[in-house]
């Protein structure tokens, strides 16, 4: 079968890894990322987003006009006051530091490519992150491209050269590829880029890893080929570096291409990825940032191991996962280190609890998984009585049933 008409099947583009999502009014919004189909990836359409109802579990397709992006692989997207950013990543002719918008307060969804942007343009790159603070989006790391000259302006502890190349892109006669661990700032309300002077331990150079805000603080952890996982903290308001001590014997696999949640005000939620050891994880974490302490988490989904998937913040602090691989794997020989082809992508989503429900969240899930048996029970209370707890069911859960796990 001809790849592109397997990848649109009925259900079948839902299967992602690579994505970007997040969660606006309890609806996950999932866009981009890719497929493996008959051995080769297949970048799934930029013209449509797919919408989820985590109150009843059904999903929307959204068409979207505009200034399509191109095919991307390991773009960053940032959800920022009703708008999806997104920027850099790697198209078919090579690394990219193009952004582009998309407003979804809108009523007909339309991508706006940006153009009339201030300051310095960061270089191309994919694999970063972002942390979005004060409707500032701040971008660290991953891996890219400079010419010659940006490599000579940058400090060597900032940007690690792996390749060099002799190309002509424009003017430019040859650039070096390589990873960073760069601070750059977006403003959205001015549309200006700025590089703040950032002062303490910095991570290493680094790609694939993840990030999370906390506050003023936004936390990067992995992504480096370390035993154990570690976590740096960068104050936002004063630029300064912490590392955490990771000497505790209680303490992850080091991992890339996992996930990092806040879920409580000083706890971070960290899931599957792909292990220093080579096979994708099925574990998850949390770290309180006050008592410096990794606690593992037992959940019900350790048979459902995630990679390249996306994790976001729903109600209640659960944490909403969606998508990714089961089964990433990574072959290596003396030449090169290369993908598996063989990929199983995932289209579920995972709820994992992190704390204890309110009492009307449980009602309210009880009520949506025993609907029938909720009605029954309702036939034993007096009239005025029956009635008041209908409205009461129906404005906590609008007597739809709860997405499960």
């Amino acid at each position: 079968m001809d790849p592109a008409a397997q990848s649109d099947a009925p259900g079948k583009r839902l299967e992602r890894s690579s994505h970007t999502a997040f969660i606006d009014h309890n609806t996950l919004h999932v866009w981009g990322g890719y497929q493996v189909v008959a051995g080769e990836d297949v970048m799934l359409p930029g013209d449509e987003i797919w919408l989820c109802d985590l109150d009843s579990g059904t999903w929307q397709h959204r068409k979207i006009t505009g200034d399509i992006p191109p095919d991307l692989s390991g773009f960053c997207g940032s959800y920022v006051n009703g708008s999806l950013y997104i920027f850099g990543g790697c198209e078919p002719s090579g690394y990219t530091n193009q952004m582009f918008r998309l407003d979804l307060t809108e009523e007909c969804f339309s991508w706006k490519k940006m153009m009339d942007s201030k300051g310095t343009t960061p270089s191309p790159r994919n694999k970063h992150s972002s942390w979005v603070h004060r409707d500032r989006i701040i971008y660290f790391g991953g891996y890219g491209c400079k010419t010659i000259v940006e490599v000579r302006n940058t400090s060597s502890s900032s940007f690690v050269v792996e390749e060099m190349s002799w190309t002509t892109i424009g003017d430019t006669l040859f650039r070096c590829w390589g990873w960073n661990n760069e601070v750059v700032v977006f403003d959205t309300h001015t549309a200006t880029w700025s590089a703040p002077e950032t002062r303490g331990p910095a991570p290493t150079p680094r790609g694939s890893h993840a990030s999370a805000l906390l506050g003023n603080k936004g936390y990067i952890s992995g992504g480096v080929e370390a035993a154990g996982l570690d976590m740096f903290c960068l104050d936002l308001e004063t630029w300064t570096w912490t590392q955490f001590d990771m000497s505790t014997p209680c303490r992850p696999l080091g991992r890339f291409m996992h996930t990092m949640t806040p879920t409580l005000d000083d706890t971070l939620f960290v899931h599957g990825g792909l292990g220093v050891d080579g096979n994708t994880l099925n574990d998850a974490w949390q770290y309180n940032v006050q008592k410096r302490q990794w606690t593992e988490v037992t959940h019900p989904h350790s048979d459902k191991p995630r990679v390249c998937h996306t994790a976001c913040l729903g109600n209640d602090n659960d944490v909403i996962v969606f998508g990714g691989s089961s089964n990433l794997c990574i072959l290596m020989d003396s030449v090169a280190v290369l993908r598996a082809p063989s990929q199983h992508h995932c289209r579920d989503v995972l709820v994992f609890q992190t704390q204890p429900y309110p009492l009307f969240r449980l009602c309210e899930d009880f009520i949506g998984r025993n609907p029938e048996l909720f009605e029954k029970s309702l036939k034993w209370l007096p009239s005025k009585l029956r009635s008041k707890v209908k409205k009461r069911v129906a404005f906590f859960s609008n007597m739809k049933p709860v997405l499960t796990a």
